[in-house]
């Protein structure tokens, strides 16, 4: 059975163990990256198709009838036609709660750099700043504790749930949860525009939606505390970036840690790599990538593409 990875360079860097879908998969052929456009002449005559962000369209699973599974190395399926494949009787199965501490690790772990600021206190340390110092110490930039700060959370899945136990049983935070965007309201979580005044550190965890598309734009910005911090690592385009460069250079919020990107990678550049903008941290979404993370991710699709064959239903989405 003829199966291929696409891009196997978007989960490994040559660091990973692909004992498993050898296994699975005797024939499978491993390509590091693929275009767009050669993604035709790759699937042929292929009945498993192993991929993490390139689009596979109608006219794709047209052109190859021997198509069986489309297996993904991400949660998130918007880069496969979904209607197309269910009209086909072609299986799409992704991966689930992989990375979940890896996102966590990384959402704590930014949160305490910039709260403490700890990349602005090591130059001066190293700078010459400090040895000119009349004191031992500096007290410039201001540093808080975070026990009995709240901890808002947008998106309340096995990632957020994850960022919440981790921040209240770690750092004593107290965690308040919005309302997921067009449901009804539950007793237990807040209206967005009633939570951001409260909140000292606003985590974004919900998928990328029509109605979550800047979801956090100039109006939500100027509702939040002028201390508080904005960490995204779920999907660039639920910030407003423009609207988030102006406020962190006008002081209107404290900082923001940004993992993700409405481009990625962002050719034509973005409104946050301005370099006058104060305590933000821009990273080229990595915080799911710890090497144990991207290992399960591939032994879990190994898990998925098995339990195909087998006839089951493993994290199936079609």
């Amino acid at each position: 059975m003829k199966a291929v990875f696409l891009d196997f360079a978007t989960v490994s860097n040559a660091d990973l163990d692909t004992g498993a879908l050898r296994r699975v998969l005797p024939q499978i052929t491993f390509h590091e990256t693929t275009a767009q456009a050669a993604i035709p002449e790759r699937i042929v005559d292929a009945a498993i198709v192993l991929t993490n962000k390139l689009r596979i369209t109608r006219e794709l699973m047209e052109r190859e009838p021997a198509l069986r599974l489309i297996a993904l190395s991400a949660t998130g399926t918007d880069n496969i036609d979904l209607q197309a494949a269910r009209a086909r009787g072609i299986a799409v199965c992704n991966v689930r709660a992989y990375c979940t501490t890896s996102v966590a690790q990384h959402v704590l772990a930014v949160i305490l750099l910039l709260t403490h600021r700890l990349r602005e206190y090591g130059r001066l340390a190293v700078d010459g700043t400090w040895s000119a110092s009349p004191q031992f110490t500096m007290l410039g930039l201001p540093i808080r504790e975070l026990a009995g700060r709240v901890l808002g959370i947008v998106g309340f899945g096995t990632l957020g749930r994850a960022v919440a136990e981790r921040a209240e049983s770690a750092l004593g935070m107290r965690v308040l949860v919005a309302n997921r965007v067009g449901a009804e309201h539950a007793t237990d979580r807040w209206a967005l525009t009633e939570l951001l005044p409260q909140v000292d550190v606003l985590s974004l965890h919900c998928p990328l939606t029509a109605a979550t598309h800047n979801l956090i734009g100039a109006r939500e910005l100027a509702l939040m505390k002028s201390d508080a911090l904005l960490v995204n690592t779920a999907r660039g385009g639920l910030i407003d970036t423009a609207a988030l460069a102006a406020a962190l250079r006008a002081g209107h919020i404290g900082g923001a840690a940004i993992d993700v990107l409405p481009e990625e990678p962002p050719l034509a550049g973005s409104p946050l790599f301005a370099p006058d903008l104060p305590n933000l941290i821009v990273t080229p979404h990595i915080a799911w990538a710890a090497r144990e993370a991207r290992q399960r991710c591939v032994d879990e699709m190994a898990a998925n593409v098995e339990d195909f064959l087998r006839g089951g239903r493993r994290n199936r989405v079609v």
